[in-house]
């Protein structure tokens, strides 16, 4: 027996966190360039951090050992905590969704950082949202697929599949998502670019929202509608 009420699950990084700033910021800090976005989206996710061809041999050679990839990720942390950003009207779309009646919010994340509940816990304050406000926040380890985490979020709150969401940035994003019988907002300004969304994934074009503004009028446009009883 379902419940009468809605799921929708946000992701972090390249979806509604504009990362790819963050990390810029702290290849430069350690000398290092990571390329532009444009690049850095084409890139598989193995060389997403190791620049192209024209920055991989700099910043393989400043990334290896363990101790420099510590530095690395505690600089990430305190960019993330400090300076990090919420892409253009994600905040005020977050402050919506967690208005409205019968609709559950949570948050899936792969983050890296130190204690990364806690970096995006101030990250997204700094935005005047509280994500204890979040109806629950999980973070994946990069080991792990989301797909169970969504399910089992689902399954928890008895959401019917057909009333459940899952916004994401990357392929898996979207087979984690179909795989948990949600349907799944997909950007293309994240992590992955639309060229390589729609032709090396076939990941539908319709549901496909190329700027952050254009997600946030898709999900307000689902989700704001109200219910027929």
């Amino acid at each position: 027996m379902y419940s009468r009420e809605r799921l929708i699950i946000l992701d972090a990084d390249g979806t509604t966190i504009d990362a790819f700033t963050a990390i810029d910021k702290t290849f430069a800090h350690h000398g290092m360039d990571i390329g532009d976005l444009t690049r850095f989206q084409k890139r598989h996710r193995l060389f997403k951090y190791l620049g192209g061809l024209k920055e991989f041999p700099v910043n393989l050679k400043k990334q290896l050992g363990k101790q420099k990839r510590s530095q690395l990720i505690a600089t990430l942390t305190e960019v993330y905590r400090e300076e990090g950003q919420l892409y253009p009207g994600i905040a005020e779309l977050i402050r919506t969704l967690l208005a409205l009646p019968g609709l559950r919010v949570g948050l899936v994340t792969r983050n890296i950082t130190i204690e990364p509940e806690e970096t995006l816990g101030r990250l997204f304050l700094r935005h005047d949202i509280n994500v204890g406000d979040l109806d629950f926040l999980i973070h994946v380890p990069l080991v792990q697929e989301k797909g169970a985490h969504f399910r089992e979020a689902r399954e928890r709150f008895t959401i019917n599949p057909a009333c459940a969401y899952a916004c994401g940035d990357e392929h898996k994003d979207y087979i984690a998502a179909v795989g948990a019988g949600m349907h799944p907002f997909m950007v293309s300004y994240g992590f992955e670019n639309h060229e390589r969304l729609t032709q090396k994934f076939g990941i539908p074009e319709a549901i496909i929202s190329r700027t952050p503004e254009a997600l946030c009028e898709r999900v307000r446009n689902a989700l704001e509608r109200v219910r027929l009883e």
